[in-house]
């Protein structure tokens, strides 16, 4: 059985971007043993990240991220079966930050920045797709 989880965190060090970079090697070297694929949206010290796959596999991983001291403040937005994945084409694709149009980002909250915190699960999940759909996405293996 297919599952997507979305989740937020903050970075426990949002000035590293070594952690980012950190977190998506190791998401593409160990994603595809285990079935999941996924997307990332960083910025502002922020994550967004949509995983999808196996509800084993991907509750252990969500369960890993709980535990990960590079990230506080974990927030589960939106957990439900699927019948197919939306970012099937990624081990963990990343949404470029530098290429963030402020303009979609205040169509989803209140001000022109990534604050999933604000938002409801629907909602952050309709962001990501739009930042999916507008911006770079880099690290599609």
């Amino acid at each position: 059985m297919l599952v997507r989880l979305l989740y937020t965190s903050r970075a426990a060090d949002p000035q590293s971007s070594e952690v980012t970079d950190a977190i998506l090697a190791k998401s593409r070297s160990h994603n595809p043993t285990c079935g999941i694929t996924g997307i990332l949206c960083y910025g502002g010290g922020i994550f967004l990240q949509a995983l999808e796959g196996g509800r084993m596999a991907v509750n252990e991983l969500y369960k890993h991220i709980l535990n990960d001291p590079r990230h506080k403040d974990v927030i589960l937005l939106s957990y439900e079966e699927i019948s197919e994945r939306k970012f099937g084409g990624w081990t963990m694709g990343q949404v470029n930050a530098a290429k963030l149009n402020t303009s979609i980002l205040l169509k989803y909250s209140e001000r022109p920045e990534l604050d999933p915190y604000g938002m409801s699960g629907a909602v952050s999940m309709a962001l990501l797709q739009e930042l999916m759909a507008t911006a770079s996405i880099v690290g599609r293996s």
